[in-house]
């Protein structure tokens, strides 16, 4: 009686082998919706269902650590765009050559920071690293990337962090960024973090921005060598009749983007110093007054943002006292006249 084949499996059996699940995999951080297919046992009945879950948990772990931005990957630059809020006045040509030269030399030893675009599939955004991003472009290089699932708050304050980390925007960059972000709706929380300034810093520097022409502030440039206090005397001189519209087309004369950003500042600031100056030793008017009984005299000198009050005469030094001291009730009587006129 020949023996049956002990390899068989009866209909029954083989309907109920369970068949090994297929995992399904994507890469939603590199754009791509393919399913990963492990390869196939051939040639080896040694390779089980056990290897295919292993390889399959291991990309999984791949995607996972991508997700929380730990594994740096590189990057065709041509797909990676600029941030959706721009934190430089200009790059000096001489820094962006050094760095060139540096990440020729050496290689691009810090990765960049971007997320998935939010609007376009395939695409990345860029967070920090715009320069570095840039040198790998000029040296036809794929750029080394952290790829992070950032929201637009995130992203700014990751921007914003880094940047002060590396003290690598100067004060009217970071004035002109945290003004911007204001301007889109960002709250004052997320711009403080940004930055890394308290509520009373972050009011100076946005209040001083808005007494800037946008247009003059991006003619300047970085201007790394001044601060806030330079740059108050230059919002104090545009205040100044008819310096804004000097200043504006000063900046818009052949030349002037010539030079480098601190040389556009001092030329613009010397400028608005000299009118200044020349507007304050300019007598406007001069006027005089005197009672019936000529007991004082007052004269009054306008200048150009100044007006000088002198008394004389035998009275006018008691009448100058009696004012001084009325002061308080004086201005709420010239406000009250403001508000009816």
């Amino acid at each position: 009686m020949a023996r049956k084949n002990v390899f068989d499996l009866a209909p029954e059996a083989a309907e109920a082998a369970p068949q090994p699940a297929q995992p399904k995999l994507g890469r939603p951080l590199l754009g791509l919706e393919r399913p990963i297919r492990p390869a196939s046992p051939l040639g080896s009945i040694s390779q089980s269902l056990e290897n295919i879950n292993s390889r399959a948990s291991r990309a999984e772990e791949i995607e996972r650590q991508l997700a929380a931005g730990q594994t740096i990957i590189e990057l065709d630059p041509a797909l990676v765009d600029g941030s959706f809020v721009v934190d430089r006045l200009g790059v000096d040509a001489e820094d962006t050559t050094s760095l060139v030269a540096q990440i020729k030399e050496h290689g691009q030893q810090v990765p960049i920071l971007v997320r998935p675009h939010p609007e376009t599939e395939g695409r990345y955004q860029v967070a920090y690293g715009h320069r570095r991003l840039a040198a790998a472009k000029e040296l036809g290089l794929r750029v080394r990337a952290v790829v992070r699932d950032l929201t637009d708050e995130q992203l700014v304050v990751s921007q914003g962090q880094e940047n002060n980390s590396r003290t690598d925007l100067s004060f009217i960059e970071r004035s002109f960024f945290g003004a911007r972000l204001e301007d889109r709706g960002f709250p004052r929380e997320i711009i403080m973090a940004s930055l890394g300034v308290d509520k009373a810093a972050l009011s100076r520097m946005i209040a001083l921005i808005k007494r800037l022409p946008p247009e003059l502030i991006e003619a300047v440039g970085p201007a790394s060598s001044f601060g806030r206090l330079r740059w108050a005397e230059l919002a104090d001189m545009l205040d100044e009749r008819g310096n804004r519209a000097k200043a504006l087309k000063f900046v818009q004369e052949q030349g002037f983007l010539d030079q480098k950003s601190d040389a556009r500042f001092q030329a613009l600031y010397d400028l608005l110093k000299k009118a200044s100056t020349k507007a304050e030793r300019t007598v406007a008017e001069a006027r005089s007054w005197a009672p019936a009984d000529k007991s004082i005299s007052v004269i009054t000198k306008t200048r150009f943002k100044t007006l000088t009050v002198e008394f004389s005469n035998p009275d006018g030094k008691a009448f100058g006292a009696w004012v001084t001291s009325n002061l308080d009730s004086l201005y709420e009587a010239f406000r009250t006249s403001k508000q009816e006129n």
